[in-house]
């Protein structure tokens, strides 16, 4: 076996390592945007994340990991779909936004004093 063919098993190795724990990170970031629409009394739909983005990034112990980024859509009148995502680092959750900020414009009639 030369280098090439020893080169191309390795790639198949790695394609296939990725793509078996990207299988387990997304049924992790399921279940966890699953827990919070229960706890919020929200609906979870689709039953199903969206990957957003892959990057490397270092944890707080300097070591190198793959951050991944989910998206869901989530009702809270059955009636709309809003946007939420899961951001987790290796296999472990750094943050969840499920509700947007409320941001108010005022009237432009309206005064304040």
């Amino acid at each position: 076996m030369d280098f090439t063919e020893l080169l191309f098993f390795a790639l198949i190795a790695l394609v296939v390592w990725l793509w078996l724990d990207s299988l387990k990170a997304r049924e992790i970031g399921v279940q966890t945007a699953r827990d919070a629409c229960h706890n919020e009394g929200l609906q979870f739909l689709d039953d199903t994340v969206v990957g957003n983005s892959l990057r490397l990034a270092r944890d707080n112990a300097g070591r190198l990991r793959l951050r991944r980024v989910y998206n869901f859509e989530y009702s809270d009148t059955g009636n709309d779909r809003r946007s939420g995502s899961v951001s987790m680092l290796g296999h472990d959750i750094e943050f969840l936004q499920l509700r947007p900020h409320l941001y108010v414009i005022p009237n432009t009639h309206e005064t304040f004093h």
